[in-house]
């Protein structure tokens, strides 16, 4: 330690000051010698008097309050992640996830890295979930728009200069069709396809030579409100929005069924995770998609900003943060029955050498849209009853840690033709933020131990639609 203050010391001090011009020495009693100085000599002091009584306390009654305890050492790094090697596309692994039995993990691609675990289930713990998800009750994905949205988007206070230099993705001065489809998603939750936003530029007059292209001169005519208007007066049904699906939650720690609990045991081998970062994540969702479900490319995943937070973190960490992001380090996905028709997910941009998100939409074909192009995607996993596949939503730190969002992590639901799809998904959450994310976990076992204490699991702990579920396997 001394030798680091000695260090740091050094570094401080830098080169030399410079004496007065013509190489005359400096004054001895310059004014800041002699400021300096008097800071040393009351540090002396004050440590002279501290000193004196402190030796004042040591020798009074031995009855006396006891000295304070030492600060508690601080607490240990969070340990390194560690990441499955992909080697190359068709690269097979054998790894034991259930005793005495040899699971195969085929590499599907490098970008993102993704696994497929043929046999993950058996059939008859896909049918268990199935059931126990039935039991509990599922409900949709994705509610319709509600009639007051056009209220809630007039209280969102941003000007029209900043809504054209939003959209502007290019900072041409015209927005494209493709550079506004990027961002109309993100109001009530309906999927805009280029026939939308023409049938929108009409109504509404905002393309009087009908290029499709709206110029900086052409935006300013524009009242926004209009905009508002049109959404909030559109009919929509649920194969309109950006996910038509239902679905519900399964809990899988301790007092859950113990088949949930062999699965959660079973990704954890897979992932090769810290265990206290496996139990801590999200429950089991469980998916069900009808004739004509589907689910439109997205990330599982928020960026990695200053100004966003986890959700899993954020309460324990107890800092502010103008937006909330899931943080699902690893996504594994679990296909509980053979679809008849359809159901695919689609990997669009998996393994390409480039990432640009514009070049998702070409000539009005949006890679993103997986109710019409799934077929124009570079990866599709069709789906097989027990199968798993996993894949990294984050790329690395260079340091065993969560690094960057790994954009070709983006995936979809394909539209179901025919029959019913059932999925589930398990997602580790892990925070980028070494700091938070250990504060949570050491929350978390506290909490735990409290339970524990307390002689049973509370009541939060126990998911008292399926507890008690005795299924012959």
């Amino acid at each position: 330690m001394a030798a680091a203050a000695a260090a740091a010391a050094s570094r401080s001090e830098g080169p030399p000051l410079p004496g007065p011009p013509g190489g005359r020495p400096r004054p001895v009693c310059s004014r800041p010698y002699f400021l300096v100085l008097m800071v040393f000599a009351h540090l002396y002091v004050l440590n002279v008097l501290g000193l004196l009584l402190f030796v004042h306390l040591s020798a009074g009654e031995a009855g006396g309050p006891p000295a304070a305890p030492p600060p508690p050492p601080p607490p240990p790094p969070a340990r390194a992640l560690p990441r499955l090697e992909g080697i190359k596309v068709g690269h097979t692994q054998r790894v034991e996830l259930v005793p005495g039995r040899v699971h195969a993990v085929r590499t599907l691609s490098l970008k993102p890295l993704l696994f497929e675990i043929p046999d993950f289930l058996t059939e008859e713990e896909c049918k268990l979930i199935v059931h126990l998800a039935q039991l509990k009750g599922l409900q949709k994905s994705q509610i319709l728009p509600t009639d007051d949205y056009e209220e809630a988007m007039e209280m969102i206070e941003i000007s029209q200069m900043d809504i054209f230099n939003l959209l502007d993705h290019n900072q041409d001065g015209q927005l494209q069709l493709k550079e506004v489809l990027t961002h109309t998603r993100l109001g009530n939750g309906r999927w805009m396809t280029p026939e939308n936003i023409r049938e929108m530029y009409t109504a509404v007059k905002a393309d009087p030579d009908g290029n499709g292209v709206l110029s900086l001169e052409e935006f300013k005519r524009l009242n926004i409100r209009d905009f508002h208007k049109y959404m909030g007066s559109q009919k929509v049904k649920m194969s309109d929005l950006v996910r038509n699906s239902q679905h519900t939650w399964l809990y899988q720690g301790e007092g859950a069924h113990q088949v949930m609990r062999a699965i959660r045991q079973r990704v954890m081998r897979l992932t090769r995770l810290p265990p206290e970062i496996v139990e801590h994540s999200e429950p089991l969702q469980v998916v069900r998609y009808d004739q004509g479900g589907h689910y439109h490319a997205h990330m599982d995943s928020g960026p990695v900003f200053p100004e966003t937070a986890c959700s899993h973190t954020k309460l324990v960490a107890n800092e502010s943060a103008p937006f909330e992001t899931s943080c699902r380090y690893v996504t594994v996905l679990f296909y509980l029955n053979n679809v008849t028709g359809g159901g695919e997910t689609v990997f669009p941009i998996a393994d390409n050498r480039t990432y640009e998100e514009m070049s998702l939409i070409q000539n009005d074909v949006d890679l993103r849209d997986t109710r019409k192009n799934c077929d124009k995607g570079n990866l599709r996993v069709k789906p097989q009853q027990g199968t798993a596949v996993f894949w990294y939503n984050y790329l690395s730190d260079g340091e065993g840690w969560v690094g960057e969002l790994d954009d070709f992590a983006l995936h979809g639901g394909c539209l179901v033709t025919q029959g019913t799809k059932w999925i589930a998904n398990n997602w580790i959450n892990v925070d980028p933020n070494r700091r938070r994310q250990l504060q949570f976990q050491q929350e978390m076992e506290r909490y735990a131990g409290a339970e524990a204490g307390a002689g049973a699991p509370g009541e939060w702990t126990v998911d008292k639609a399926y507890s008690g579920v005795h299924l012959e396997l």
